[in-house]
């Protein structure tokens, strides 16, 4: 088994060869958007029929090399399946491929096809890209450009992963807005300040829309950006730690399986604000960060269904025998079956670390999930 990811480089590019870098940038955008365009007006989202209605004439407006018309195609076609599409492209990075970028393990610096052919530029990295790049031969990447002037190149390269066999112990995490994640191995990641981040972000975009300038409108992709980043380092910093961990124990990972969430979620009556928290909250990118770091660590990851997983006591394994009612209040969790008292989110984690190890090693038989009478919701299997 292998596990794609992209390694992040940063380049060192000499004075006289930002021109070029920024002319092939350029043209390559220029190729995307004439491509968008003629897609749209003919309605044509195939790649090969799109290929024959713009190779040529793209190639003569803009100079560009054949494989980097190819690849603008590719990226015209992504895009129109994303779920976000960019209605217009901008000269911020360049796909390539096999036959326009080759790394050159020897001296660290790498081969870029630009308009006026191939230039080598050397990497400036460490020993983490260092070692993850020792013995490949990438054969994609993609080199950018940001908004500070500086040249990064992303390269796609291919590691072996370790086999994830089963194990009977199993780390369960809940995924929640005010605890983030609390894992049953006692960590936890409060989201207070995370939402207060959102919050304070809210307000000022809403302020600088009422503004409706040129200048509002280039504030607000800032933001935009500044929040993402954010999230996007926590939730790397929380996979990081959850892998860590599961790993030193020999331990699976087990998460709720929440598909559908929002959809679920935004049908109950809320205000504004609770809706916009809902409909920013990262939990799916937590998960494929774990996902792709766990199976480069060989720790199995395994989803759990998410009923009763906060209203089950993972001592006794009761809910409360009153319909609509629960055990949980808040933050707190107090069963009245078996008296045990606690964080609410560590007890959920402790529910489904539990189930998670009945899906890990369905051959154990450790629980059943039928409701019953007497408030029993999650219970030891028959034959356990």
């Amino acid at each position: 088994m292998s596990q794609a990811i992209s390694v992040r480089c940063k380049l060192i590019v000499p004075v006289e060869l930002r021109q070029e870098i920024d002319r092939t940038l350029q043209r390559f955008a220029d190729a995307c958007n004439q491509i968008l365009d003629t897609a749209k007006r003919e309605k044509c989202w195939n790649t090969v029929k799109l290929h024959h209605l713009v190779y040529r004439p793209v190639r003569a407006a803009t100079g560009l090399k054949a494989n980097h018309v190819c690849q603008a195609l590719r990226r015209v076609i992504s895009n129109a399946k994303a779920v976000k599409q960019v209605h217009k492209f901008r000269p911020t990075s360049l796909t390539l491929d096999a036959r326009t970028f080759k790394y050159r393990e020897s001296d660290q610096a790498v081969g870029v096809t630009l308009m006026s052919g191939r230039v080598w530029l050397k990497l400036k990295i460490g020993g983490y890209q260092i070692a993850l790049l020792r013995g490949q031969t990438p054969t994609s990447a993609t080199l950018s450009k940001t908004k500070q002037g500086e040249y990064y190149i992303n390269i796609a390269v291919e590691l072996d992963t370790p086999p994830t066999g089963k194990t009977p112990k199993v780390i369960g995490v809940d995924l929640g807005r005010r605890d983030i994640a609390t894992a049953s191995n006692g960590r936890s990641w409060s989201g207070e300040h995370i939402q207060a981040v959102r919050d304070r972000f809210s307000r000022v975009r809403a302020k600088v829309q009422s503004k409706r300038t040129r200048s509002s409108r280039r504030l607000l992709r800032r933001l935009s950006g500044r929040e993402r980043r954010y999230q996007t380092w926590l939730n790397h910093n929380i996979s990081k730690t959850l892998v860590r961990d599961a790993q030193a124990i020999g331990a699976a990972l087990a998460f709720e399986d929440l598909t559908g969430i929002r959809d679920c979620l935004n049908q109950k009556s809320r205000s504004k604000a609770e809706r916009r928290r809902t409909n920013n909250w990262a939990f799916y990118q937590l998960r494929m960060f774990v996902a792709y770091k766990a199976a480069i660590a060989g720790v199995p990851v395994v989803l759990v269904p998410p009923a009763y997983t906060s209203q089950t006591c993972h001592k006794c394994l009761h809910i409360h025998p009153e319909r609509g009612k629960s055990y949980r209040n808040g933050k707190s969790f107090k069963c009245g079956h078996c008296g045990w008292e606690g964080d609410a989110d560590h007890n959920a984690a402790q529910v489904i670390s539990l189930l998670g190890a009945t899906v890990n090693s369905p051959e154990i038989p450790k629980l059943s999930c039928p409701l019953g009478p007497l408030g029993i919701g999650i219970k030891p299997a028959p034959c356990a």
